[in-house]
């Protein structure tokens, strides 16, 4: 990936927010959610870190 294309969301259109403020689709916060647009490409990818961790989590 070029460092100047923005890094992608990982929304796949299931949203809903369960519990824990996750959503049951992405699996980002609401907060990550609501400041995706904003975020540098830095902090996509440090979001999407946490995100293969939920969902590692889930997968158990």
């Amino acid at each position: 990936m070029k460092s100047s294309e923005k890094v992608r969301s990982p929304c796949v259109s299931v949203c809903a927010l369960d519990e824990n403020d996750l959503c049951i689709g992405c699996h980002r916060t609401g907060d990550e959610i609501l400041r995706w647009t904003r975020m540098t490409n830095e902090e996509r990818r440090e979001v999407l870190q946490e995100v293969a961790k939920r969902e590692e989590k889930v997968a158990l």
